[in-house]
């Protein structure tokens, strides 16, 4: 799904956040980044719960780096399963997908697409 409105747009305290990521998990966090900006230009990017959240009319997806890698959460419950079975070792107990630089290599752009629209779409 493709919306009309073609800049998204970033707050200061999500673009802080972003700016302070470790060196070893940016490009990871870029590529996740620039894949939902992508598919969604018309999202607002803020902060929620200390990480940035990707907004789409009222729908969030979550993205937060931590020491290893990045946790990405906020679709409904069950929504994320064909992703999940197929990295059943990505997933956490609740719910949470994270994601090392490593481990991220074997999962392709399309996968993460899976994930984002089904925070992100209705």
């Amino acid at each position: 799904m493709r919306h009309n409105r073609t800049v998204s747009t970033v707050d200061q305290a999500a673009q802080a956040y972003i700016d302070g990521i470790a060196p070893q998990n940016r490009p990871l966090f870029d590529r996740l980044h620039g894949l939902i900006l992508g598919t969604y230009p018309d999202a607002a990017v803020g902060l929620s719960y200390g990480m940035p959240a990707y907004t789409v009319g009222g729908r969030r997806l979550y993205v937060a780096a931590w020491k290893h890698g990045l946790s990405i959460y906020g679709w409904p419950q069950g929504r994320e399963a064909g992703f999940a079975a197929r990295h059943p070792d990505l997933k956490t107990s609740k719910g949470t997908i994270q994601l090392r630089p490593g481990s991220s290599a074997g999962v392709g752009d399309g996968e993460l697409l899976e994930l984002i629209r089904a925070a992100l779409e209705s």
